[in-house]
């Protein structure tokens, strides 16, 4: 392994400076500088040769980045962290679990499959060492998401904000229009826009069987602001009914933007064009100036075209959606991934131990594309714009985190009669149909 590397070349490395003193020289800097280099590492030290398997659906450029961030604790440590990712995830996983090969650990997108696998025993509960990092570098809110029938499992892993508005900083200066601070502000700007012969919003909801996903988002982060958050979590676990008044006057909310025909649906046509454009599309009007306005979430910084400036000054940027009810506080929407374990080896726990802190935190942020909630992380670490407002809005004290909803809900309602009923809503259906519809559909 490197590490016995490290260790034989440290050895001969005292030898020669044993030596050289003798002679009267001075010590070499090699030896002070692999020491320097690998005392981040000592309490995760003693597993070397240990391998740990990590199964993810993280795949291509942040897959290689994820890799790359725990090159240095791996050379120093002798742990080989066997990484895999997928995009079959889910099916996978459960397959391999029933199998009884499961993976080491393993990067779960979505709290519901996590909670599914420590009920049936397959996972096991978090390391001490772990319990402790996040009680000291996460807020309850992310905690509560890893933890299931009041045993916690999983580690806050990386996270996404989804409560976003992307324009065009250029163009706002240009009208001389602000950012606006509260939801009647927001609304008195669309209004003001759509007067000037341009649509404010435009938006996509296309995404293959995952068709009306953009359309739950919009509807959890509104819900958000006008019932707040207390009502959101009854709502998730439906000990508030899909059909409820509270449900429909946020969406019927939503509906004052979607499925207003003077505002949207900019450089695509009207309403129902929403259902035919690709989410990865939707806000690309933007750069044209059709349209003015688009919900997304921080991941779609990756969506525009290469050479487009993203800064407060820039082409496109992004603002905080702003509140509804300034009572309900502060809600943040978003989502993210928590890392579990199949296994109690030791080597497994340095691993967990070290992937729960903030200096692994760093080195994913040194590489960019990736944020977390961990608290004690650099933020001024994150070289991208997004990334760092990102940031600043999951460790703000002030806000109230809560996870996507549709990722929490069973897999029947979550990710399948909440997104169709999502699209049939964009398509024309009416609000008390649509809620309906899916409250029937969740399990008994």
């Amino acid at each position: 392994m490197v590490s016995q590397g490290i260790r034989r070349r440290l050895g001969l490395v005292a030898l020669v400076v044993g030596l050289s003193l003798a002679a009267g020289c001075g010590a070499p800097e090699p030896a002070d500088r692999a020491d320097d280099e690998c005392s981040p590492f000592a309490a995760y030290l003693g597993h070397d040769g240990e391998k740990v398997t990590l199964y993810s659906s993280i795949t291509d450029v942040l897959a290689d980045k994820l890799q790359r961030s725990w090159e240095k604790f791996s050379e120093c440590t002798g742990i080989t962290i066997d990484y895999e990712g997928t995009t079959d995830f889910e099916k996978k996983l459960v397959e391999r679990v029933g199998a009884g090969r499961p993976p080491d650990l393993t990067i779960f997108p979505q709290p519901g499959l996590l909670a599914s696998m420590a009920r049936s025993g397959a996972l096991q509960p978090a390391t001490e060492q772990v319990v402790a990092n996040v009680d000291k570098w996460w807020s309850a809110d992310w905690k509560k998401y890893g933890t299931v029938d009041g045993k916690f499992y999983a580690a806050p892993f990386t996270s996404n904000v989804k409560s976003f508005v992307w324009y065009s900083p250029k163009f706002f200066k240009s009208k001389g229009y602000a950012v606006p601070n509260t939801w009647d502000e927001m609304i008195a700007l669309s209004d003001k826009i759509a007067a000037s012969g341009i649509k404010p919003w435009c938006a996509g909801i296309m995404s293959g069987e995952a068709t009306g996903w953009p359309v739950t988002d919009w509807l959890e982060d509104v819900l958000l602001r006008t019932a707040g958050p207390e009502v959101y979590d009854k709502w998730v676990a439906h000990d508030v009914a899909f059909d409820d008044p509270q449900i429909s006057a946020a969406l019927d909310r939503v509906g004052g933007i979607l499925k207003n025909p003077a505002y949207v649906n900019g450089g695509f046509g009207g309403v129902k064009t929403i259902a035919k454009t690709g989410f990865q599309e939707g806000g690309q009007p933007i750069l044209d100036h059709k349209c003015a306005m688009h919900r997304q979430a921080s991941f779609y910084a990756s969506q525009w075209p290469v050479g487009v400036k993203l800064a407060e000054d820039g082409d496109v940027y992004a603002f905080y959606l702003p509140p509804v009810d300034s009572t309900k506080g502060k809600p943040i929407l978003g989502a993210g991934e928590f890392l579990g374990a199949f296994s109690d080896k030791p080597a497994v726990g340095a691993v967990t131990a070290y992937l729960s802190t903030p200096e692994w935190v760093n080195s994913i942020f040194r590489l960019s594309g990736m944020v977390s909630a961990n608290t004690g992380s650099d933020k001024t670490l994150l070289v991208a714009p997004i990334d760092r407002l990102s940031a600043d809005l999951l460790t703000d004290p002030a806000v109230t985190f809560r996870f996507d909803g549709s990722d929490l809900m069973p897999p029947a309602v979550g990710v399948g009669s909440f997104w169709r009923g999502m699209t049939d809503w964009i398509n024309g259906k009416p609000t008390p149909t649509v809620l309906s519809k899916i409250e029937s559909t969740w399990p008994d």
